[in-house]
């Protein structure tokens, strides 16, 4: 699933698309029709993926499944958080540096240290493996321990799951850990797009959990005149990823 899960990556990235239309207008003979024709497509791809509004449509749509949790919000009922991964650097950067190295999911990461902090009898649980095709450098679990210990968490608060490479696996995993109880009541913190998938995960895998969607990525509307190259691939991608992954996993049974 992990070696699937990478490959369709690739393919949901929209510059892959661009590149496999200008790759065909080259083995098509000169100057023909057809050639002119996947050039123009191409371009006109290039040009529409850079419309934010679109993506940030269906972005919004996964991220209002479940609502923001704000921050007076009582947590006493709550045995603990469940972190999923995602939100440090790859492990062949993180490798060759000292300080903790989060990425653009930042939240997943600083988002329970308040919570452990308000409320002293939470437990925290991190879930996350190495994501990369080779597994070079540190584990995103063992870049969290780092994070969390610079922060003065008891080590007897935090435990971490560092085999996980999928969502699924992260529900799995993470119920196997020494001491946890998947029928308490448990906090899941992801990205507010990632949460639908995740949390159909682990209801599915048993676990009794209540979404704490972080990392948001769109507001309540988009200005039409919204225009990024770069932001509308790397949008373009995440959702159609996230689309494609809940997708799969209803076919596979694991939602």
């Amino acid at each position: 699933m992990f070696i699937a899960s990478k490959l369709f990556a690739l393919l949901t990235q929209p510059l892959t698309w661009i590149a496999a239309l200008l790759v065909l207008s080259l083995l098509v003979p000169r100057r023909t029709a057809l050639g002119r024709r996947l050039v123009l497509a191409a371009l006109m791809l290039l040009l529409v993926m850079g419309w934010l509004p679109l993506p940030e449509l269906l972005i919004r749509n996964l991220e209002n499944h479940y609502a923001e949790v704000p921050p007076q919000a009582d947590l006493r009922g709550f045995a603990g958080v469940v972190v999923l991964g995602g939100s440090t650097e790859p492990g062949y950067i993180a490798q060759d540096h000292a300080q903790p190295l989060l990425n653009d999911a930042a939240e997943r990461m600083t988002a329970p240290l308040a919570m452990l902090h308000n409320y002293p009898h939470l437990r925290l649980l991190y879930t996350g493996g190495e994501g990369d095709w080779l597994g070079s450098g540190p584990s995103e679990a063992e870049q969290a321990r780092g994070f969390f210990t610079s922060f003065g968490l008891p080590e007897q608060r935090v435990e971490y799951e560092s085999a996980s490479r999928t969502t699924h696996e992260n529900a799995v995993l993470t119920a196997r850990l020494p001491g946890v109880d998947t029928t308490q009541r448990w906090l899941l913190v992801t990205s507010a797009w990632h949460m639908p998938r995740a949390m159909a995960t682990f209801a599915k895998a048993g676990w009794n959990v209540t979404a704490y969607p972080v990392d948001f990525r769109t507001g309540s509307a988009t200005p039409w005149n919204a225009y990024s190259l770069k932001d509308g691939a790397r949008n373009w991608q995440l959702v159609l990823h996230e689309l494609l992954g809940i997708v799969a996993y209803r076919v596979t049974g694991r939602l």
